[in-house]
């Protein structure tokens, strides 16, 4: 497979073809389109893709990421909740890259709500995720899509300081320990906010992920999703009073704490996803 060129989208023509589709972004859908082609471009060196990947794309919005996405890979699965946008994208792709058109499958729907795996099944995420469903859409993702393999998104930057956080981190939750369920995050890199239209009020950041294993446990995800809630649901409170409920009360949640070999007196931040698992299985 040869990596075929395309014409990426420039600012004008982003908002031309938003001005032709009477598109006024919604902050409600979390719309602030990539009108950088320096970017965009950052984007996919950073995802390390290759030609065998099939890369699922929420929010493909006008096509900028996905026409420099699609040059790179065996196919892009374009998951866009806007009917407007989803139809113009095929259109778009025609006109930018009509020898790779193909390489596109674009589906009309919420990353949210999505239960069918698509086909062919995705070995990657790269998306500029709206702000406000960053953390789960890639939960969802992860969890519908076991294919994943790897992924590069772009949030706002402080979701992506949660996301990579480690353990005893000032902004390590909930986010970080579930996304260690299924991933290794790290930081791949910050955003400006000159290179969106409109341009948001925060920085972005990318975060680029690499699926491991879950913890070896006998508790379900679920389970040691449900510990995770709970531990953070009041975050200056121990874990001892903070899984009280979880548990029955104080007491039992003190005894599971010290079976799993946990100190009743830390509190959830200090606690690996292992930690979690074992808390879990007793």
């Amino acid at each position: 497979m040869t990596h075929e060129s395309v014409d990426l989208l420039t600012p004008v023509e982003v908002r031309h073809l938003a001005t032709r589709l009477d598109l006024r972004p919604s902050r409600s859908l979390g719309q602030n389109f990539v009108i950088d082609q320096g970017t965009v471009r950052r984007i996919v060196r950073r995802a390390e893709l290759d030609t065998t990947d099939v890369v699922i794309e929420v929010g493909p919005g006008l096509g900028s990421l996905t026409l420099a996405l699609l040059p790179h890979v065996r196919q892009v699965t374009a998951l866009e909740v806007d009917p407007a946008l989803a139809a113009q994208l095929p259109e778009t792709i025609a006109q930018h890259a009509p020898g790779i058109r193909d390489r596109l499958t674009v589906v009309t729907g919420d990353a949210l709500q999505i239960t069918e795996v698509p086909s062919p099944e995705p070995t990657a995420l790269v998306a500029n995720l709206p702000y406000n469903v960053a953390v789960p859409v890639v939960l969802r993702l992860l969890d519908l899509l076991p294919s994943l393999r790897s992924g590069l998104v772009m949030v706002q930057a402080e979701v992506a300081d949660r996301l990579v956080a480690a353990p005893g981190s000032r902004v390590y939750g909930a986010p970080s320990a579930k996304l260690a369920w299924y991933a290794h995050a790290h930081r791949a890199g910050s955003v400006g906010r000159s290179v969106f239209w409109p341009a948001p009020n925060v920085d972005s950041g990318l975060v680029a992920l690499r699926r491991h294993d879950p913890p070896e446990t006998t508790a379900s995800r679920r389970e040691v999703f449900a510990v995770i809630d709970a531990a953070f649901a009041q975050r200056r409170k121990t874990l001892r009073s903070a899984l009280a409920a979880w548990a029955g009360s104080a007491a039992d949640a003190e005894q599971a704490l010290r079976r799993a070999g946990i100190d009743p007196g830390l509190r959830g931040e200090r606690l690996t996803i292992t930690d979690f698992a074992r808390i879990a299985e007793v």
